[in-house]
């Protein structure tokens, strides 16, 4: 049974999503949410490795080189979990970016001006925030592009840690900025961290490209025909100079994402239901491992707050994150003249904008590959990393919590289906249908209280008869 359309006062900011918008959230954010756990520990794990007398082991493991050098492809585990595992991850977000521009939320440019202008002016801020500490401090320009990006399963992870959760218009505003994140944070990495070009190498990659999409619009088959091509692909674009990741992202851009006839899935949604658990479960966990640890002594915690390329990197993703979304929204809002859904505040965008503030995977990416030179450096620019997505945990944490029986409530109200049917009531006021069923389901309830009622009487009726 379809739902019926959404009314015009859905279309609201932050209003209610359709219900093929709000299962496909659903389904994707639960996975995003248990691989943001996997992440958190991973990260953890990396941490006390890093801190304990194992460290050494930890460094060696990092440094282990393998891999066939005939093909330039002898790197270090670090390296492979770079630039082979994070593929997967940008894989997913490639097809995720089609699928919110052709069936998403992105599909209709009205509706996704506000959520990219906030995207983009929360990717701005924290690069001018960035720029402003180290012209200041006469620190590095290098890590500007560091505090831009948005980690949406860490983000997730603290949501399930601390027991809380968000009305789907929020979640899928969230979500929203972070594949718009994804998309400029693949922008910055294939231009600024581009290395000399090869390109009899990046002619193979876009030749391999243009076949990957002709068999797929020739509705090829068969996973043993597409992975050994990404393979080869992912190869020559890693041997050409470009950033390996691209080539992720290239392919999932090339899937279809919109349904056919008699289809229930489009071949993207269905690929990215395969992937994503491989990609949040262990890919980027895997990354996490062996990119976060790093030493967090107290003098090393003390160097992040002192030194300008590290403050710059805190205060980026602290303030520039926060302030930057939450004032493009408004602004965007305000000459838009878009509403705010009544049943939420700008407080709540605010804490959002905060929660955004949580910069992990692809911040810890352009920390290394903007510092590729410098060790030592790149280790202060990961610890700040963490130490500000730490305190942008936080900070969205006791906002959020400040909300929490409200976001219970409008929860309850988004997943109340008292009819039974499998569509929540709040998709069904419009459907004559959803009225009469829920009217039968009254006369029953009606009547037995009827029946509860006569007994209930002629039991106290009888009590009272003189013995």
């Amino acid at each position: 049974m379809s739902a019926p359309t959404p009314t015009p006062t859905d279309r609201k900011f932050l209003g209610r999503l359709s219900l093929p918008e709000r299962r496909y959230l659903t389904d994707a954010l639960r996975t995003e949410t248990v691989g943001g756990v996997l992440l958190l520990l991973a990260a953890v794990a990396a941490l006390i490795w890093a801190n304990t007398p194992a460290a050494e082991s930890y460094k060696s493991v990092q440094n282990f080189h393998i891999g066939p050098a005939a093909l330039g492809l002898d790197l270090s585990i670090q390296h492979w979990a770079a630039d082979g595992l994070l593929a997967i991850f940008f894989f997913v977000a490639g097809i995720e970016l089609k699928r919110e521009l052709v069936a998403g939320e992105l599909r209709d440019p009205k509706a996704a001006a506000l959520p990219v202008i906030a995207a983009i002016c929360g990717m701005a801020a924290p690069a001018l925030v960035y720029a402003l500490v180290n012209v200041l401090g006469n620190g590095s320009m290098d890590g500007w592009a560091v505090p831009t990006a948005t980690d949406i399963a860490f983000a997730l992870a603290v949501l399930a840690v601390i027991g809380t959760s968000l009305p789907s218009a929020l979640r899928a505003f969230l979500l929203t900025l972070a594949v718009v994140d994804d998309l400029f944070a693949i922008l910055i990495i294939a231009v600024f961290f581009t290395s000399d070009l090869n390109f009899a190498a990046l002619g193979g990659a876009v030749a391999g490209l243009v076949l990957f999409w002709v068999l797929l619009r020739r509705n090829v088959r068969g996973w043993y025909v597409y992975v050994p091509l990404a393979l080869v692909i992912w190869t020559l674009m890693y041997n050409s100079g470009v950033h390996a990741t691209i080539a992720g992202v290239a392919m999932g851009l090339m899937l279809r994402c919109t349904t056919r006839e008699g289809e229930k899935h489009s071949p993207g949604e269905h690929i990215e239901h395969l992937v994503r658990p491989l990609s949040a479960g262990l890919a980027v966990p895997l990354f996490a491992l062996f990119s976060a640890g790093v030493s967090v002594s107290g003098g090393a915690i003390g160097d992040v707050f002192t030194q300008p390329v590290t403050l710059g990197v805190v205060l980026g993703l602290v303030v520039g994150k926060a302030l930057g979304i939450f004032g493009g929204t408004w602004l965007a809002a305000r000459f838009t003249k878009a509403e705010l859904n009544p049943d939420l505040t700008w407080p709540d965008v605010f804490a959002v904008a905060s929660l955004a503030g949580i910069g992990f995977t692809v911040s810890l990416l352009i920390g290394e590959l903007a510092f590729a030179g410098d060790a030592a450096l790149t280790d202060e620019v990961k610890a700040a990393v963490l130490i500000g997505s730490l305190i942008a945990a936080v900070l969205a944490s006791v906002l959020l919590k400040l909300r929490v029986r409200k976001y219970q409530t409008l929860i309850a109200d988004e997943e109340r289906d008292d009819d039974h049917d499998g569509i929540p009531d709040i998709y069904e006021q419009d459907n004559p249908a959803y009225h009469l069923r829920m009217a039968e389901i009254y006369e029953r309830k009606a009547a037995e209280h009827r029946e509860h009622a006569r007994a209930a009487g002629a039991s106290r009726d009888e009590a009272d008869r003189p013995a």
